[in-house]
């Protein structure tokens, strides 16, 4: 963070957000090491999302919430894009913009000026989450992410057929 204010709670929620964006992304990572191109992109049936629309999901999603929704910058999401049943892009160009865009936003999030919190905005205005705080913006990009970070390691898990040991190995 630039600059603690007197608000500790609201330095620590953002510090804390931006933290947790970036160990998301590091277990992500982790697993994106570990898959061939085939298996970013392998689903269990039209119904399901691979590992890439994921990724994709997950850009335009934080792209959407935190640098529109927070930072003012334009809406360019396009979501259908984001669960094509055909790969739209190499895994490395999905890989590289979710990276860059989960970078950005974690720090637009822990630069922010903690005044802001209880700020409405309307990051998604076409959805059905409409004028929330950006506190609530970003509590619900974190969890978001979160949420399809542990699909991404239970897919990975399943098409590997291995444990990752992505916290402390266990005694088995």
């Amino acid at each position: 963070m630039i600059g603690m204010s007197t608000n500790p709670v609201a330095d620590n929620f953002l510090s804390f957000s931006a933290k947790r964006m970036k160990l998301s992304q590091d277990e992500v990572s982790r697993c994106l090491d570990k898959l061939s191109e085939e298996q970013l992109w392998q689903r269990g049936g039209d119904y399901e999302n691979s590992i890439g629309n994921l990724l994709l999901h997950l850009e335009g999603n934080i792209r959407q919430w935190i640098l529109h929704g927070v930072d003012n910058q334009p809406d360019v999401r396009q979501r259908d894009d984001e669960f094509s049943l055909t790969p739209l892009i190499h895994s490395t160009v999905a890989r590289a913009g979710f990276n860059a865009t989960l970078e950005e936003a974690a720090g637009v999030i822990a630069a922010l000026d903690p005044e802001r919190l209880l700020t409405i905005v309307d990051p998604q205005p076409n959805g059905t989450w409409r004028h929330c705080t950006i506190l609530e913006a970003i509590f619900k990009v974190v969890s978001h992410l979160e949420m399809h970070t542990g699909q991404i390691i239970l897919l990975t898990k399943q098409l590997l057929a291995t444990d990752l040991d992505l916290s402390m190995p266990r005694k088995r």
